[in-house]
């Protein structure tokens, strides 16, 4: 089963990474874009064909070690959702 995993820093939490983005963008003209946030994806193969579980497992997975939970939200997507 696949699984993806998107991390994100919380929007109370400064994104230097993607100020400097911004920043960048209006400097090349692109004025167009008025906010940018920057994070992470994993896609990981999971040897199981129960959701549930999947989804309990990966969660802890983001608890433990993808994420850091104290700065970052997180979003775990079971196939093609």
């Amino acid at each position: 089963m696949q699984v993806t995993v998107r991390i994100m820093r919380r929007s109370d939490i400064a994104d230097p990474e993607a100020t400097t983005v911004a920043r960048s963008l209006a400097d090349l003209g692109y004025d167009e874009v008025s906010e940018v946030r920057t994070g992470r994806e994993f896609i990981l193969e999971i040897d199981s064909d129960d959701s549930g579980r999947v989804r309990e497992r990966v969660g802890a997975m983001c608890e433990e070690i993808l994420a850091n939970p104290v700065i970052e939200d997180y979003e775990v997507l079971i196939g093609d959702s």
